[in-house]
């Protein structure tokens, strides 16, 4: 089979795509990824192709204050929401389109695999197939479905409890559409019209998910809230294995060997600017701890920036989760759903902090599943996250919480559910990629 991966020009974004992409290139499928020119180590490290997004859309969002400056003055709401949508994901759609359009040109890819907030497949999308690729979407973080009790996405609100709830529910999801979803989906729109599409049938959101031909939801059901049924494309598959062998060990690993308790606590690879923000403050609130050592990951920011370094901590810019996340006892993060899932599949309880981007979601499936504490803000003190460390630590019933949740998790390999899942849109391809197989033996 042939397959193009991409994904929103985001590290945070592109991981859990080339985690499904090297399932499927080890199944002998052959795969390339369509991205910014900045991922193509990332890439070619994964075993794939690389073609590049054309230049008007080929950006590096790492230095998200350079290409989006409005972000530091804006505050938070629908408008800042809309605003944030339209500079990261929708203003490139239509060149990204275009470069895929010619990818496919060159190399007829039998699937198309793209990351949920991805809108270059829609003018694809708006086609019937045979006459395009089968196309499934990724969801790498929360489920971004309407919710049946009208709570607008990213707000982070617990499902509603009563009618009066639900009816504020209702009247804070009218206010976001009329100034963040109805202007996205205009944008959206004009794009499909210039190229002879239909519009969206349904919200931009919902369209992501229900328009493809299947949708792969990293994650479990169990996280979702107490939705209901699901319709059938949606899939859950579990958390996205990392990418083994790509970041070396630290110098310091045999560090971690000593028989005290190991803490994460890390920013991500997105609101990472600033260490000050939960980095620092943990480094600060477990210092004195003798039973604990404190690792840190800056995701790629200097390691200066954090300060002095206290005895029981080690640092470096990346860490291999693979070889890390089995030695914790505690994730203090932001709230970056790939790593918060990582650590859950994995039964290790959480401290969360952050409100930016999808942290709010995060934060409310953590505290209403049980599985850690959301402190509730984007710059704790240090002595918040020492309180809140020391009771997930020293009780019980979080990692309890956390191992039912790895449980759930056990239930979906995304090794075995994906490739049944994209071969079945494919059965030919399938066939005769096992055919090619048989012969090279």
């Amino acid at each position: 089979m042939r397959i193009v991966v991409t994904a929103a020009p985001l590290i945070g974004h592109l991981n859990p795509v080339l985690g499904i992409a090297r399932i499927l290139r080890a199944a002998g499928h052959d795969v390339v990824g369509y991205a910014p020119s900045v991922f193509r180590r990332q890439i070619e490290a994964s075993g794939l192709g690389f073609h590049p997004f054309p230049a008007a859309a080929d950006v590096d969002l790492a230095d998200m204050d350079r290409v989006f400056p409005e972000r530091r003055t804006l505050k938070p709401g629908f408008p800042a929401r809309k605003l944030a949508w339209e500079r990261l994901f929708v203003e490139r759609m239509e060149p990204e389109y275009a470069g895929l359009a010619d990818l496919l040109e060159a190399f007829p890819a039998d699937l198309i695999i793209a990351e949920s907030m991805t809108f270059a497949t829609l003018p694809l999308l708006a086609r019937r197939r045979p006459h395009r690729p089968a196309i499934v979407h990724l969801g790498a973080t929360f489920l971004q479905l309407g919710r049946p009790d009208h709570a607008p996405m990213f707000s982070g609100m617990r499902p509603a409890a009563s009618d009066e709830e639900r009816a504020a529910y209702a009247r804070t999801f009218a206010e976001a559409r009329a100034a963040w979803f109805d202007p996205i989906d205009a944008m959206i729109n004009d794009v499909l019209v210039r190229h002879g599409c239909p519009r969206l049938p349904i919200p931009f959101y919902d369209a992501m998910v229900l328009l493809p031909d299947a949708f792969l939801q990293t994650g479990v059901p169990e996280l979702e809230l107490g939705r209901g049924p699901l319709p059938p494309s949606i899939r859950f598959i579990g958390a996205n294995p990392p990418a083994p062998g790509i970041v070396p060990l630290p110098a310091w690993a045999k560090d971690l060997d000593d028989g005290r308790r190991i803490v994460l606590v890390t920013q991500g690879t997105v609101a990472n600017a600033d260490p000050g923000q939960l980095i620092v403050p943990t480094l600060a609130a477990l210092a004195d701890e003798p039973d604990v050592i404190v690792v840190a990951t800056t995701g790629g920011r200097p390691i200066e920036a954090l300060g002095p370094i206290p005895r029981n901590a080690r640092v470096a810019p990346y860490l291999p989760y693979d070889w890390l996340m089995p030695k914790l006892s505690l994730l203090v993060t932001n709230g970056g759903y790939g790593t918060v899932t990582h650590a859950l599949s994995m039964g290790i309880p959480i401290v969360q902090a952050g409100t930016t981007e999808d942290k709010r979601e995060v934060a409310v499936r953590i505290d209403w599943t049980g599985a850690g504490i959301a402190i509730g803000s984007n710059a704790p003190t240090a002595e918040m996250v020492k309180e809140a460390a020391r009771r997930v630590l020293t009780t019980p019933a979080y990692a309890a919480k956390a191992a039912q949740l790895a449980d759930a998790f056990g239930q979906h390999d995304p090794r075995q559910v994906v490739p049944s899942i994209v071969e079945a849109l494919v059965p030919n391809a399938a066939g005769a990629n096992a055919a090619r197989l048989e012969m090279s033996q």
